[in-house]
């Protein structure tokens, strides 16, 4: 079947204006700021701009549109996932995030549903004609990351390392895009145990919404101090492991002294922050930190390859 036939056949049983036309809520504006929220676009965004880099730093050819089409179609992957996400975690952000879309009633689970579906496939249509391994790489994330969110997340650490793999997968992806796979391991790696700290952090935040549900994540079975020796020590390997690409010449003095005085001087914040607070507020800063670190890394890797 066609992508074409496709389209037609969801569209006959999920309208995308659904959202839109919902009769309990005339307010437009309201339904876009819901949608908006659903999708997290600083997620989406930070997906985006991670394949784009990915593109620029393993290839000298320029060509913005399939860029573009490659970032596009990671967005649209990643606002899938993060919409199929809340649709299962609804019971536990009635207790951990009673704002969200979902548990306050601004975002019908139909609707949530449709939103998911049109998003992703339209991610498969416009990576379809880029190349095989990248039309590949979209299907089998989009697999795991509902698989994630459907069963996986539930089984401690697991949950955490599969997600974290789809944060490194991205700079593989960018380098897939481009024909030079072995471009993106090293920032692969480097987003992959930031991510894996952060998950194990928002496990942390989550404690008490994911044990009403009998959900056991690596907090819940080992505990939290448990817990912030692990992301401490993931820390402290993500540092010693930032400084062997400049030690190995592949990047360059600018990304050792931003990659040092940025990013690492935010890890260890971060690191000492969650050691003396684990407090709401405190787990939520940290995990907002490291979002922040994701964004300078991928600097630091432009900057080491291209200045």
């Amino acid at each position: 079947m066609s992508f074409r036939n496709i389209y037609r056949l969801l569209h006959k049983e999920f309208d995308l204006l659904l959202f839109l036309r919902d009769k309990t809520n005339q307010n437009i504006l309201k339904n876009i700021k819901a949608f908006i929220s659903i999708i997290r676009p600083l997620n989406c965004l930070i997906t985006f701009s991670t394949i784009i880099v990915a593109c620029l730093i393993c290839t000298d050819l320029i060509d913005y549109q399939l860029f573009l089409i490659a970032g596009l179609s990671g967005a649209l992957v990643n606002a899938g996932g993060n919409i199929i996400n809340d649709y299962f975690d609804i019971e536990i952000d009635k207790i951990n995030r009673p704002d969200r879309p979902l548990p306050s009633g601004s975002m019908s689970l139909k609707t949530a549903l449709s939103l998911y579906l049109y998003t992703t496939l339209f991610a498969f249509v416009i990576v379809y004609n880029i190349n095989l391994f990248a039309f590949a790489i979209v299907i089998v994330t989009s697999v795991m990351m509902f698989l994630y969110s459907y069963k996986l997340k539930g089984i401690p650490l697991v949950g955490n390392i599969v997600v974290s793999f789809f944060t490194g997968l991205a700079f593989l992806f960018g380098s897939v895009i481009v024909g030079n796979i072995y471009c993106g391991i090293i920032p692969a790696v480097f987003a992959f145990l930031i991510s894996l700290m952060r998950e194990l952090v928002k496990d942390i935040e989550d404690i008490e919404g994911d044990k009403s549900v009998r959900i056991s994540t690596y907090p819940i079975k080992y505990g939290i101090e448990s817990s912030v020796k692990l992301i401490s020590a993931i820390g402290v390997i993500l540092m010693i492991s930032t400084t062997i690409p400049f030690l190995l010449k592949i990047y360059n003095w600018y990304y050792f002294i931003f990659v040092s005085l940025v990013v690492n001087s935010l890890l260890v914040f971060t690191v000492h922050t969650l050691k003396n607070n684990t407090s709401q507020k405190s787990l939520r800063l940290v995990s907002n930190l490291l979002k922040l670190g994701m964004v300078f890394g991928v600097i630091a890797i432009f900057i080491g390859t291209k200045l």
